[in-house]
C-alpha cells in the first residue's frame, strides 16, 4: 500500500522522471548511487518506491540511511497534498452560473451555463439552437454586465436580432449600445481559422480586447458547421482536427474559467432518433448536452420547442423542459399576436 501511495505523488512520464545524481540531496553520495544502480534504482520514484528494508539488505546499506534520503527526497519531490474540502471550496468560489436568460432551460441545466465546462446544444435546422445562443449572450452582456466571444461558423449572427432581444431588457439606447459592446463577434468560416481563433483566445489575444466586464463565456454557432466536411471516408485528418478543436476549448474553459456553449447538428440513427452529431469521439467533449426539437402538436405556437438532456453530471438524463422560443423577442412580440408568429417563423431560428 505505501508503495502504490509513493508511486502515485510522483509524475509517471518517463521523461520527467528525476534521475538520482550526486548532490541532489545530503546523504545521497556517488557510492550510494552506484549501489543502487547495481540494483536497478535509477531515479527518485524507484527509490522512494522500493522496500527499503530488502533494499538494505540487498546491497548492504545502512537502513537508517536510506530512510534518511527518503525523508529529503519526499521532502523535495513529492506533490503538496491538498483535501478534497480545500479543493472543494477553492471550485465553489470559482464557479460562476450564467443564465441563459430562459427559465425552463436554466432549470434543465441546473441553473444556467456553468464556467469551466462545456455545453453543447444539438438539434436539426430551425430547433432554435441559434436563437439559446443569441439569448444567452445577450442575458451575460446586459444583465450581467461581462463581456462574451461569439464566433459564428454559418453566417447566421445578425446586429439587428440581437438589438431586439436587448430592447426587451434594456430601456435606454445607451444600455442597449454598451451591452452590444460587450458581445465580440468573430466569423470563421473553415477549421483551420477556427483553430487560430480559438488559440488567440486561449493566449490572450481576443481576451483582453472585449470592451466592459471580463469574458464570461464563450459561444461557438456552430461548431459542427467546420468539422463535420472533414470527417468520415478517406478523410484521415478530420479527426485530428476535431481533437484539437475539443482540446482547445477545454483549455479555455479550464484556464480562463469560463463558460462554452457549442451548437451542433443532429442525424437519425437506425430507429430513426435523433442524435448529435460529429461522432462517438466527440461525444466525451462536452460535459452537458441539450437536444432541442420542435414541438409540433396542433394548435401550438411556432416557437415552442422541447429541451432534453442528454449528457449531464449533475442531472437526470432524459429529463425534459418545453419552452417559447417568442419569450426572448420581447413582451411587446409577445401580445403581437399572429405578426409576431409569423415574424418568428421568418427569422427561422436554428
Amino acid at each position: 500500500m505505501l508503495s502504490n501511495l509513493l508511486h502515485s505523488i510522483f509524475l509517471t512520464h518517463k521523461d520527467d522522471m528525476v534521475i538520482l545524481r550526486d548532490g541532489i540531496c545530503p546523504g545521497l553520495s556517488q557510492d550510494l548511487i552506484q549501489a543502487l544502480r547495481n540494483v536497478d534504482i535509477r531515479t527518485v520514484e524507484d527509490l522512494v518506491s522500493a522496500n527499503l528494508e530488502e533494499l538494505a539488505q540487498k546491497c548492504s546499506l545502512s537502513y537508517k540511511a536510506l530512510i534518511a534520503v527518503r525523508r529529503v527526497l519526499l521532502a523535495q519531490h513529492a506533490a503538496f497534498p491538498v483535501s478534497c474540502a480545500d479543493l472543494y471550496e477553492e471550485l465553489l468560489s470559482s464557479t460562476a452560473i450564467l443564465s441563459t436568460g430562459n427559465h425552463s432551460l436554466d432549470k434543465l441545466l441546473d441553473s444556467g451555463l456553468y464556467t469551466g465546462e462545456i455545453t453543447e446544444l444539438t438539434g436539426g435546422p430551425g430547433s432554435g439552437k441559434t436563437q439559446v445562443c443569441f439569448s444567452t449572450a445577450v442575458q451575460i452582456a446586459c444583465q450581467l454586465k461581462q463581456s462574451v466571444i461569439y464566433i459564428d461558423t454559418n453566417g447566421g449572427m445578425t446586429a439587428n436580432r440581437l438589438l431586439q432581444m436587448l430592447k426587451a431588457k434594456a430601456s435606454t439606447m445607451e444600455e442597449q449600445m454598451a451591452a452590444l459592446q460587450r458581445i465580440q463577434v468573430l466569423r470563421v468560416f473553415d477549421v483551420f481559422s477556427l483553430l487560430t481563433c480559438l488559440q488567440n483566445i486561449r493566449i490572450g489575444g481576443v481576451h483582453m480586447a472585449c470592451v466592459g466586464g471580463s469574458v464570461k463565456a464563450l459561444i461557438i454557432d456552430s461548431v459542427s458547421a467546420v468539422l463535420s466536411n472533414m470527417l468520415g471516408g478517406k478523410q484521415t485528418e478530420g479527426m485530428s482536427l476535431m481533437m484539437q478543436v475539443a482540446g482547445e476549448l477545454k483549455t479555455i474553459s479550464k484556464d480562463l474559467n469560463i463558460a462554452v456553449l457549442v451548437t451542433n447538428h443532429a442525424t437519425r440513427d437506425g430507429s430513426g432518433q435523433p442524435r448529435a452529431g460529429l461522432g462517438q469521439s466527440w461525444s466525451h467533449i462536452p460535459r452537458t448536452r441539450v437536444l432541442l426539437q420542435r414541438v409540433e402538436r396542433p394548435g401550438t405556437a411556432p416557437g415552442l420547442r422541447l429541451a432534453t438532456l442528454t449528457k449531464s453530471s449533475r442531472q437526470s438524463c432524459q429529463v425534459q423542459e418545453e419552452f417559447d422560443l417568442g419569450c426572448w423577442t420581447g413582451s411587446e412580440e409577445g401580445k403581437a399576436g399572429t405578426s409576431g408568429k409569423r415574424k418568428l417563423e421568418n427569422d427561422s431560428p436554428k
